[in-house]
């Protein structure tokens, strides 16, 4: 039997990439990052119950460098899968199918999130002086 060729998928060095596969990749990895983020919540909240050393320690790491990127990090991941998936609520619903809103949504999405991550900050850092 002849080795015939045969056809190879579609794949992502075949498309270009849009702002709606942005977006759909971000939704599924914020809401990875959410899971994973609400184990340090956990954490912060153990420590709390458990006492003032507990949570010392929990505060100490929270505000270093490093802690601080990941707490920002979370609260973008909150609000960019938060507004996504009002996007795909709405979407169900037969609101905003057509490939311009679609392109016009992921766009509000993305931004969207970036200020309310901006919003939640400065909020927090006006009233509390840091995370």
């Amino acid at each position: 039997m002849a080795y015939r060729e045969r056809p190879l998928s579609p794949h992502l060095q075949v498309y270009r990439w849009q702002v709606q596969m942005v977006s759909s990749i971000l939704h599924r990895a914020t809401g990875v990052i959410l899971s994973l983020g609400s184990l340090l919540m956990a954490w912060g909240l153990v420590a709390l119950a458990a006492g003032a050393d507990h949570w010392a320690t929990f505060t100490h790491a929270a505000r270093s460098p490093l802690g601080f990127l990941v707490m920002f990090g979370w609260t973008w991941a909150l609000a960019f899968h938060l507004l996504s998936g009002l996007r795909h609520l709405s979407q169900d619903m037969g609101v905003g199918t057509s490939v311009p809103s679609f392109t016009r949504s992921a766009w509000l999405a993305i931004i969207g999130s970036l200020v309310l991550t901006a919003i939640v900050w400065i909020l927090a850092m006006q009233k509390w002086g840091g995370a």
